[in-house]
């Protein structure tokens, strides 16, 4: 699709790659600036150069989205830059597939840091901001482990239901800003991060028996890309509270 979101700002979580990556060149594409997010600042600024012959511009800002302080720099320095943060999306996520018996607190304090509170304190120094100006989207890119469930990804799986319910919340809460929260739930996608899950015994006989199961096969990066501009654009204005999954039929029963 098309959109037209010249004049807008968008901060895109962990885009220095995969998803994050095709999301935040999606958006430029059609015209937002876009803060490209990363801990990896090689990653950031490769996205950033991509974005050299589009329509919008591209600012690297490098931040760990586990660390509130860095979180708060980082969205001030994307004010400072572009005056206003119009669009937000969690995106960044990390996993680990092993059986549940086999997880060490390191795993799970890393997974619940990255794919729970990170999206926790970004959105809460976002929508200070957005408050402010009374207008705004946010986007979290949860997964469909979160909606069913998915062997080998309990802790994981439980950190993205949790953001389901979270921005349900937070769509509530936020309306009477005019602020929309809208959640989009990736099923298996063609990512660095999901071939190197499938690098081992485990998880390639996991990945592979779901594949199998799916309709339509692993999704490309720009399949999310192209619903997360459907929510950042003016034709989802009517829309809030809601979870999309974008997972080739692989959960349409749910």
């Amino acid at each position: 699709m098309k959109a037209d979101l010249k004049g807008k700002v968008a901060l895109v979580t962990g885009a220095g790659s995969g998803i994050g990556q095709a999301i935040a060149l999606k958006l430029a594409e059609n015209g937002a600036n876009v803060a490209v997010n990363d801990v990896d600042r090689a990653k950031a600024e490769d996205t950033v150069k991509r974005m050299a012959e589009l329509t919008g511009e591209g600012f690297a800002v490098i931040a760990d989205i586990t660390k509130l302080d860095d979180v708060r720099r980082m969205v001030d320095e994307t004010v400072k830059y572009f005056g206003q943060i119009d669009i937000l999306v969690n995106n960044a996520g990390w996993d680990k597939l092993e059986p549940f018996l086999e997880n060490t607190p390191e795993t799970w304090e890393r997974i619940i840091a990255i794919n729970f509170k990170g999206p926790i304190y970004v959105t809460r120094a976002v929508v200070e901001h957005m408050v402010e100006r009374r207008t705004g989207k946010i986007i979290n890119i949860a997964s469909d482990a979160g909606r069913v469930g998915s062997t080998g990804e309990a802790v994981y799986s439980g950190c993205k239901g949790g953001l389901i319910a979270m921005s349900k919340a937070w769509a509530r809460e936020f309306a009477r800003y005019n602020i929309r929260v809208n959640v989009i739930s990736p099923g298996p996608t063609d990512t660095p991060l999901y071939h190197q899950l499938k690098s081992t015994e485990f998880g390639a006989k996991i990945l592979s028996a779901i594949e199998k199961q799916s309709p339509f096969g692993l999704a490309r990066p720009d399949d999310i890309a192209n619903a997360v501009l459907f929510f950042a654009d003016d034709a989802s204005n009517h829309i809030t509270g809601q979870v999309l999954s974008v997972s080739g039929g692989l959960t349409m029963h749910d």
